[in-house]
């Protein structure tokens, strides 16, 4: 991700609509999974791989002793600065022990890496025997957009190749469903304009819309609903939930 990114992100990600949409539905997600771990041990350690500026962990530490790790010093003196436990390391070569955690979260992370399926078997390998995984990755390469190439992503998933990814790094799949269809047609239209004209915002992160931002979040985040007892059939993401056996 490039340096400037990650100013952004931290100005953004605490009151951006797709940000606050993101954490509501991941926290829909959340409280199952820490409900089921909470039956086997009353203390839940989490890692947020691929921290970034921390708003994660702050989410996370609502559920359990959450911690992060990062490859970008910059990223991690974000986090630093409010007062997060963080670490220096690559998703494919992870820091810590076997079965360190009760749940780890790859929460738009999967995508940069260069080797996906070392990563997954990374986090695969510190997740305990019985512990769980989310992941949230960008659906669709015909869905590729500004935001992509400036946060370097190398792949934009369908829901088979991240399932089968995750089950190649041994996971059992508990569940897999696209997200935010909401915004699917503007999202697709907007970056169809962009190709078709040239323009590119600096981010799309950055792209003006104070006005309408609470509205948007809300929108969004109010496909938690739905995502109880449905999956969506398309969207512009896709969220896994995947156990250790």
């Amino acid at each position: 991700m490039q340096q400037h990114t990650y100013a952004i992100m931290d100005e953004v990600e605490g009151s951006h609509w797709w940000f606050v949409g993101r954490r509501r539905i991941l926290e829909s997600f959340l409280g199952p999974i820490v409900s089921k771990l909470k039956l086997q041990s009353s203390k839940i350690r989490i890692l947020d791989v691929g921290c970034g500026t921390g708003a994660n962990i702050e989410m996370l530490s609502q559920y359990g002793e959450a911690e992060g790790v990062d490859v970008s010093d910059d990223a991690l003196e974000f986090c630093r600065r409010k007062g997060l436990a963080v670490q220096k390391g690559l998703a494919e070569t992870l820091p810590y022990a076997e079965g360190s955690f009760d749940l780890t979260t790859a929460l738009d992370v999967v995508e940069h890496l260069d080797d996906d399926v070392a990563g997954l078997t990374e986090m695969y390998r510190v997740t305990k025997s019985g512990g769980y995984s989310l992941i949230f990755v960008p659906a669709f390469m015909w869905l590729w957009g500004v935001q992509d190439d400036i946060s370097h992503h190398r792949i934009r998933y369908t829901k088979r190749q991240i399932v089968d990814r995750l089950k190649q790094a041994g996971y059992e799949i508990e569940r897999a469903t696209y997200a935010n269809w909401t915004f699917f047609a503007p999202i697709l239209g907007g970056r169809t304009l962009m190709k078709v004209t040239g323009i590119k915002p600096e981010s799309e992160n950055n792209v003006n819309i104070s006005a309408l931002n609470g509205v948007f979040g809300s929108l969004f985040g109010a496909e938690r609903f739905w995502l109880r007892n449905f999956n969506f059939p398309f969207g512009v993401s896709i969220v896994v939930v995947a156990r250790k056996g």
